[in-house]
């Protein structure tokens, strides 16, 4: 009777352990990191119908009504892209993201665009922690507006995020970040990550990036970060509008990589635009033991899922005002487009189109000079940059505010002498990224691998001895997007309007001739043939 009694108890105790381990998993906390980067003042959804500030929120919202715990960060480039910006200097984008309760942001290089004062004027208005571990602005308007990091205590664990930026030579104009000093991102984030898991205790470190994911030049990239890291968990980059496919360990851009000491590191991107919004779920219980691969990692289309009526109100409501002044200029129409030119091409009808644009600009202002009297020679070839064509253009009617939107930065046209070696230097970094915008003088012979055969305008083989008159913009003339050598030019001659008026003069002198907007679809960046 006793060993039944006995025997009793035990099975009591193991059912009553058991049934606690099964609670225990089920209450267990979880915690929800959601992410956007590059969104690039798409208040609107693109013309594709994904994105859109409303839609975004709308899925904030059903992800904190269904998690307890839920991270909203943002990676960078909120601004820049579109009329919003272009018109009111980010007075729409950021309290749009303090409605959606964001809870660190960073820089983007885009946030320069129109320098320091300005940037400080536009961040003035961000409620969430303002992050950069690697910028110094002790010496700037800024001093005293960024933190090097935020621990966030959640369930009893604490979050650190750290801020991460890009190296800004030759990507933004240096008058634009004057007196600001960069500190190389490696170090400072081993740093920052080492001391936040080993004195501050943190659980976790996320390392909030805008960096890149993509190498293009000889500037650190989240990868190279998550290899050389021991205490970063997840690194959440943006800058180079790559959509990073969750759970991938293999390619160019996998979701998880090993870091120094053989341990999985988690890398996210979204892509730009907002089209996605980035998830991630993990176990607070286990963030010692859980690797990566566990995590729940997905991206979420950013869709029209939600009725007009789920929407916020409060963002329909401020966005309305602007959107109403916008309208009268997104709806002009000032051409018409006889086919399909996408953005992302770094070859073909867009790109030619816009440095044959420039070539025609250059020679319109190189007439005008020479009747006023002043010596010029011919300009022998225009020169755009892709990453400055910021929309598609399709088929149909081409309206002002595309044109504003596509070329949205405050770049002017010049005149630039340079050196044909001089050139051909920039012509082997064009090379390398894969193409560029360049007009129908030229063409630049590759082995179709990314290394530079040579560069031939009008016909013949640039000599590296002669000196060539191009039109382009000043923010290549200055060296950026990564053509340092093309600094080593004269300007001498530099436009006063910003280059989106010359481009849509162009357009109405081709509407009122009814010739329609056509690139030239042969590319310019060639491979040499093998005989």
């Amino acid at each position: 009777m006793i060993k039944v009694k006995k025997m009793n108890i035990l099975a009591r105790c193991a059912l009553i352990l058991a049934s606690g381990l099964l609670t225990a998993n089920i209450n267990a906390e979880k915690l929800v990191i959601l992410h956007t980067n590059d969104t690039h003042s798409m208040i609107d959804p693109a013309a594709d119908g994904m994105g859109g500030v409303l839609q975004r929120k709308a899925i904030i919202d059903s992800v904190r009504k269904a998690e307890k715990n839920v991270l909203l960060l943002d990676a960078g480039d909120a601004v820049q892209g579109t009329l919003y910006f272009k018109f009111f200097k980010g007075d729409v984008e950021l309290p749009l993201m303090n409605m959606m309760g964001y809870d660190a942001q960073i820089l983007g290089n885009h946030e320069f665009d129109n320098g320091l004062d300005e940037l400080k004027r536009m961040y003035d208005k961000v409620k969430a922690p303002k992050l950069s571990a690697n910028y110094d602005f002790s010496d700037t308007v800024l001093k005293g507006m960024f933190e090097p990091y935020v621990i966030k205590k959640i369930n009893g664990k604490k979050i650190g995020i750290i801020g991460l930026n890009l190296d800004p030579s030759s990507i933004v104009a240096s008058a634009n970040y004057e007196g600001m000093k960069f500190l190389n991102v490696i170090p400072v984030a081993n740093q920052t990550a080492e001391m936040l898991k080993h004195e501050k205790g943190c659980d976790l470190v996320v390392a909030l990036t805008h960096i890149g994911a993509i190498k293009e030049n000889d500037k650190e990239i989240d990868y190279e970060l998550a290899r050389a890291s021991k205490d970063i968990d997840i690194i959440i980059g943006g800058h180079s509008h790559t959509v990073i496919k969750p759970g991938t360990r293999e390619g160019d851009t996998p979701a998880i990589v090993d870091n120094a000491v053989g341990k999985p590191v988690l890398v996210c991107q979204t892509g730009r635009y907002g089209k996605y919004l980035g998830y991630i779920k993990l176990d607070l219980d286990k963030l010692a033991v859980q690797s990566p691969a566990e995590y729940e990692n997905k991206l979420i289309p950013v869709t029209d899922r939600f009725p007009a009526d789920q929407l916020d109100k409060k963002m329909q409501a401020f966005i309305a005002p602007y959107k109403e002044k916008l309208q009268a200029i997104d709806n002009h129409v000032i051409g018409y487009s006889a086919s399909d030119m996408d953005c992302k091409d770094r070859t073909g009808r867009y790109v030619n189109w816009a440095a044959d644009m420039i070539k025609w600009y250059g020679d319109l202002k190189t007439d005008s000079l020479r009747n006023a009297g002043v010596d010029m020679p011919q300009v022998d070839f225009g020169m755009m940059n892709v990453g400055g064509i910021r929309h598609s253009m399709k088929k149909g009617d081409v309206t002002e505010g595309l044109i504003l939107s596509t070329f949205p930065f405050s770049n002017h046209a010049v005149l630039v002498r340079i050196k044909g070696s001089d050139f051909i230097d920039a012509m082997k970094i064009a090379a390398r990224k894969g193409g560029e915008s360049i007009s129908d003088e030229l063409r630049v012979v590759t082995d179709g691998e990314g290394n530079l055969i040579r560069v031939v305008v009008n016909d013949e083989e640039m000599d590296p001895d002669k000196y060539y008159l191009f039109s382009t913009i000043d923010y290549l003339a200055w060296g950026n997007d990564d053509f340092i050598p093309l600094a080593k030019g004269e300007i001498i001659w530099r436009d006063e309007i910003e280059t989106a008026a010359p481009i849509m003069r162009y357009l109405k002198i081709l509407s009122d001739l009814g010739v329609p907007v056509d690139g030239d679809p042969r590319p310019r960046f060639v491979k040499a043939p093998k005989y």
